[in-house]
């Protein structure tokens, strides 16, 4: 049995020329119906068989039936798929199937279309509540420990690069570091300094409003400015610089990463973590004390106009207040 490349096909006893056409001839004897397969039933004369067989097996008639393939010259898996079809139809109906005639070939190819078609697989079963929860706890445990040993390798890179940077100099990429202090610092002022000055007004709105039913408007100043200049402040500032600058570099990384750039890098025997990680770093440790500062100063600012043409202290009231 030697199955060809392209479209696997069993020879009869007679292929010495070309292959006819498949055909099934229909006889009634004393056994019952005899389908005679004669041909080649192959997958370029499927759509003709697969009809011609369709109208032979739907006639009403009953009895045994027996599917003939001594005549049969060759067969492939698209013709031994529309024999096994019918065979299954005819015993669907309530008949009696019997295959006969098939060289030994072609009955191995039979057998074989024979099981596939009769096996029917089951569906999965789902897993318990319990293992799905146990599983899911296993997947999440196995996700911290991977992420976890890939932030400390980070960590290990920046070390490393800012030690020997320490050593050689020449390492720093210093056009890089003014470039990220521009756009990570300088360029995040004005939004920095926006919601800052926001957040300065409203604090001290809110807190005006509540103060005056105890007539303690003056207190509003001492809340501000312990707010501001100890927690919200910094906290604003850090949720802004991770908001933006933080998801700019991760999208630039990413890119880089998705382009194959890293790797580059890595082939021309430059470290990633100097050129990457380094520079960003560095300029987000010199510029967030200075957009600290300045959202200190922003909120204070917006306070000012509140307690001042709002709520009425003077001026000099909120700077002894505020000291």
């Amino acid at each position: 049995m030697g199955p060809d490349t392209a479209n696997p096909t069993l020879p009869g006893s007679d292929n010495g020329g070309a292959d006819r056409l498949g055909s099934i001839d229909t006889r009634q004897d004393a056994g019952g119906v005899r389908l005679r397969l004669a041909g080649a039933w192959t997958i370029a004369s499927a759509k003709a068989l697969e009809e011609t067989l369709a109208h032979e097996i739907g006639r009403e008639e009953t009895g045994p039936v027996v599917l003939d393939g001594s005549a049969v010259e060759r067969l492939d898996t698209a013709g031994a798929w529309l024999i096994e079809d019918a065979r299954r139809t005819l015993e669907t109906a309530g008949r009696q199937v019997r295959l006969d005639g098939f060289d030994p070939a072609q009955a191995i190819l039979m057998a074989a279309v024979e099981k596939i078609g009769r096996t029917e697989l089951e569906p999965p079963k789902s897993p318990s509540i319990p293992v799905r929860l146990v599983n899911t706890l296993g997947v999440e445990a196995v996700g911290l420990v991977d992420d976890g040993r890939a932030l400390l390798g980070t960590l290990g890179e920046f070390a490393v690069s800012i030690g020997a940077m320490l050593v050689w100099r020449r390492r720093m990429r210093w056009p890089a570091f003014v470039n990220h202090i521009d756009r990570a610092g300088m360029q995040a002022v004005p939004i920095v300094a926006l919601m800052s000055f926001l957040i300065g007004m409203i604090i001290a709105q809110q807190g005006a409003f509540y103060f005056r039913t105890y007539g303690a408007e003056l207190f509003v100043v001492d809340l501000v400015g312990v707010l501001v200049c100890r927690e919200i402040g910094v906290l604003l500032t850090a949720i802004m610089v991770a908001g933006r600058s933080g998801s700019a570099f991760t999208a630039e990384i990413g890119s880089m990463k998705m382009r194959e750039e890293i790797d580059a890098l890595t082939v021309l025997g430059v470290s990633p973590a100097d050129v990457l990680i380094v520079p960003r770093l560095l300029a987000l440790v010199l510029v967030l004390p200075i957009l600290t500062l300045v959202a200190d100063l922003s909120a204070l600012a917006g306070s000012f106009v509140i307690v001042v043409y709002v709520v009425g202290i003077p001026p000099d009231t909120y700077f002894v207040r505020l000291q």
